[in-house]
C-alpha cells in the first residue's frame, strides 16, 4: 500500500519537472515495475483538488499520469480484490477518498486494521501529512510487517533537515503570517540558525510593538508583548539582525479602493495595511542580494485584506533571480508557493513545502508521528567515542527508560558495561542526561527517540556487543490515539533479534499480565527463531524476582502497594545467563 500525497499528485496544474512530483510518481511506478501489487490510498477534498470531486475522475487522472490502468475499490470490499483476479483487471488499485471516513482522522484501530488487510509492505509517501496522526499514515503501521518511506517522503525529510543546517551563511529567514505565540519555539530555532530574521506578515506588528514603536491599536496583540521582547533579546544575544517593514500600502477602511503609502509607525486611524511598501521591499531586496541561503515561510498578508499582494510578487521575483545564482532557497506554505509559481512557472530551483504546519512543527522540535511510525525513520549518526569512555564494553539498552532510575543504578553498579536508555519523552531524557553529567558517569547515556523506528539504526553501529535489551512496564493504555504508534511492533522485535549478541538476553516485565503476555508472544513470534525462554525459567510462567537486583521507579511503586510484577527473560541461546 502506498499512502500518496494528494496535494502533489492531484494538483490542477501539475509540474512533472519538480523533484517532489517526480519522486511521488517514481515511488508508485518503481514498486509496480518491481512486481508489487500496489494499492493507492489518500485523502482529497475540494480545497486541494477542485477538479477531482469523485473517484472516477481521480482514477482517470492518475491513470494518465502513471501510464498505468488504475481501478477504484471501496474500503469495505477491497480485501476481496487483493487476488490475482482483482489485479488482472487493473495494474493498480485506488481506495476511495479517505477524507469521508471519520475513522481516518481519529486514527481508529479497527479502521487501520481494515486498511492493512492483505498488505505486506506499507509505504508512506505523503510527507505533507507527517505531522498528523492518521489511520492511513500511523495506525496502519501497527499491522504491516514492513513500513517504509517512499522517495517523495524521504526527499521531503532530507530537505527539512537541510533547512535547519547552518553551513551556508548569510542565511535569511523571511517570516510571514501571524500567531507569534504559537510559533515562538520555532522562531527561537530560526534565530539560532539564521543571520537575519525578516518579518513580513502580521507578526511584524508584534515585533514593532515590542521594540517600542508606535502601532495602531487595531494591529496590537498585548498578549504576546513579553514573548516578542524575549525573542528580540534572544536574537540580539545571538547577533541576529531583526528586520520589519518600514512602510506599507494601506487601504482606507471606509473606501477600500483608496490606497496610500504610510510609514509603518505612522499609520493614521481609518487606514489598514494591505501590502509591503516600496521602502520595505527595497530594504529586503538589498538584504537578500548577498544571501547564500533563504527560507520564506508564511504569507505576506496584513489585516483581513483579500487584495492581491504585489509585495509577494516582487519578493518571489527576487528569489527567482537569486535561485539562478547558486542560492539555496526553501519556500514554505501554499501562498508563498503560488507566488513563486506565478513568477517562475516552475518550482525546480526551490526546496518546496506546501504544508507549512510540517515545517513549523519540525522547527518547534516536535517529533513527526509519520516519521516515527516507519521502521527506520531517519538514520542516527552517533559518535560513540564522545558518548562512552570505552566503546568496546558490552552494551545494555533499556527501551522506554522513563526517568532513568533503573539504568542509572545499573550503570553505577556495573562499570564493565555501557548503558543506553531510549525514551520518547524529551523532558525525561534531559533530566537523565543532567544526572549523567552530575554523577560524572562515563558508561551511561540517554537518547530522546522512538525506539520502535530507530533502534536498529542507533545500535547497529555500536562497536561492542549488544548483550541485554530490557523493556519494562510499557504504557498499557492502547486505546488512546497518541499511544497506538508507540506499541511494541514487529520491526523492533526483529531488530533486537538481529543485533543481539550470542547469549544476549531480553528482559521483559510489566505489572499488567496481558501486556507481559503480549510482549512475550511478540518476541517469540517475530524473533526469527533466535529467541527462547531462558533455560532457568523453563517450567515457570514468570520470574519471581528481579534478576538484576535493581528496580525501576514504577516497579518499586507496584511492589510497595502489594501487587505482582510479571517478569520474563529470553535468550538468544540458553547456555549462559547475564550476571
Amino acid at each position: 500500500m502506498v499512502r500518496f500525497d494528494s496535494t502533489l499528485l492531484l494538483l490542477e496544474e501539475m509540474d512533472l519537472k519538480t523533484n517532489s512530483m517526480k519522486n511521488a510518481v517514481f515511488t508508485i511506478k518503481y514498486l509496480h515495475k518491481s512486481g508489487a501489487k500496489v494499492i493507492l490510498a489518500s485523502n482529497w477534498n475540494t480545497n486541494s483538488a477542485a477538479r477531482y470531486l469523485d473517484i472516477k475522475s481521480v482514477v482517470d487522472y492518475l491513470s494518465s499520469v502513471l501510464q498505468l490502468k488504475v481501478c477504484p475499490v471501496k474500503c469495505s470490499s477491497y480485501s476481496m480484490m487483493l487476488t490475482e483476479e482483482g489485479f488482472e483487471k487493473a495494474d493498480i488499485l485506488l481506495l476511495e477518498n479517505l477524507s469521508v471516513f471519520k475513522e481516518e482522522v481519529a486514527n481508529c484501530s479497527k479502521f487501520s486494521k481494515m486498511l492493512s488487510l492483505g498488505v505486506d509492505i506499507f509505504v508512506n509517501d505523503s510527507f505533507s501529512q507527517s505531522h498528523r496522526i492518521l489511520a492511513s499514515t500511523v495506525g496502519i503501521t501497527r499491522f504491516c510487517s514492513t513500513c517504509l518511506a517512499g522517495f517523495n517522503f524521504q526527499e521531503g525529510l532530507c530537505q527539512l533537515k537541510k533547512a535547519a543546517q547552518t553551513k551556508r551563511q548569510p542565511y535569511v529567514a523571511i517570516i510571514g503570517g501571524g500567531n507569534l505565540l504559537n510559533k515562538l519555539a520555532a522562531l527561537h530555532v530560526l534565530a539560532s540558525t539564521c543571520s537575519v530574521l525578516v518579518f513580513v506578515g502580521m507578526m511584524s506588528f508584534q515585533i514593532m510593538q515590542a521594540l517600542g514603536l508606535s502601532v495602531s491599536y487595531r494591529l496590537m496583540n498585548h498578549g504576546v508583548c513579553k514573548e516578542a521582547a524575549e525573542l528580540i533579546q534572544f536574537s540580539l544575544d545571538k547577533r541576529v539582525r531583526i528586520v520589519y517593514p518600514k512602510d506599507f500600502w494601506c487601504a482606507n477602511v471606509d473606501t477600500s479602493k483608496k490606497m496610500e503609502i504610510f510609514a509603518s509607525h505612522d499609520i493614521p486611524d481609518g487606514w489598514l495595511p494591505v501590502d509591503l511598501g516600496p521602502t520595505s521591499l527595497d530594504e529586503i531586496n538589498a538584504l537578500l542580494m548577498n544571501s547564500k541561503k533563504i527560507i520564506w515561510i508564511g504569507p505576506v498578508k496584513f489585516s483581513d485584506s483579500s487584495q492581491s499582494a504585489r509585495g509577494a510578487s516582487r519578493l518571489a521575483r527576487k528569489l527567482y533571480d537569486l535561485s539562478q545564482r547558486d542560492c539555496d532557497i526553501t519556500v514554505v506554505g501554499t501562498t508563498a508557493c503560488k507566488a513563486i509559481m506565478q513568477e517562475s512557472s516552475t518550482l525546480c530551483a526551490y526546496n518546496v513545502f506546501e504544508n507549512a504546519s510540517v515545517v513549523w512543527d519540525f522547527f518547534k522540535g516536535k517529533q513527526l508521528p509519520g516519521v516515527l511510525a516507519l521502521d527506520r525513520a531517519y538514520p542516527y549518526e552517533i559518535n560513540w567515542d564522545a558518548v562512552f569512555c570505552d566503546t568496546t564494553l558490552p552494551l545494555v539498552v533499556d527501551i522506554g527508560s522513563g526517568n532513568g532510575m533503573f539504568l542509572l543504578e545499573m550503570a553505577r553498579r556495573r562499570k564493565d558495561h555501557n548503558f543506553l536508555g531510549l525514551e520518547i519523552n524529551e523532558k525525561l531524557v534531559k533530566r537523565c542526561l543532567h544526572s549523567v553529567h552530575q554523577l560524572e558517569m562515563k558508561n551511561g547515556h540517554f537518547i530522546a527517540t522512538n525506539a520502535t523506528s530507530t533502534f536498529r539504526s542507533i545500535v547497529c553501529n555500536y562497536p561492542g556487543e549488544l548483550v541485554l535489551v530490557s523493556i519494562q512496564c510499557p504504557n498499557p493504555d492502547f486505546n488512546k490515539p497518541e499511544h497506538r504508534w508507540r506499541m511494541l511492533q514487529r520491526s523492533l522485535v526483529e531488530a533486537v533479534a538481529d543485533l543481539l549478541a550470542s547469549n544476549g538476553k531480553v528482559f521483559l516485565q510489566s505489572d499488567v499480565e496481558a501486556v507481559a503476555l503480549r510482549m512475550r508472544e511478540a518476541f517469540l513470534l517475530y524473533g526469527k527463531g533466535k529467541l527462547g525462554v531462558l533455560q532457568e525459567q523453563v517450567g515457570e510462567e514468570w520470574l519471581s524476582e528481579n534478576p538484576f537486583g535493581v528496580r525501576s521507579d514504577w516497579e518499586r511503586h507496584v511492589l510497595d502497594r502489594g501487587d505482582p510484577m510479571f517478569r520474563l527473560m529470553l535468550s538468544k541461546s540458553t547456555t549462559k545467563s547475564f550476571n
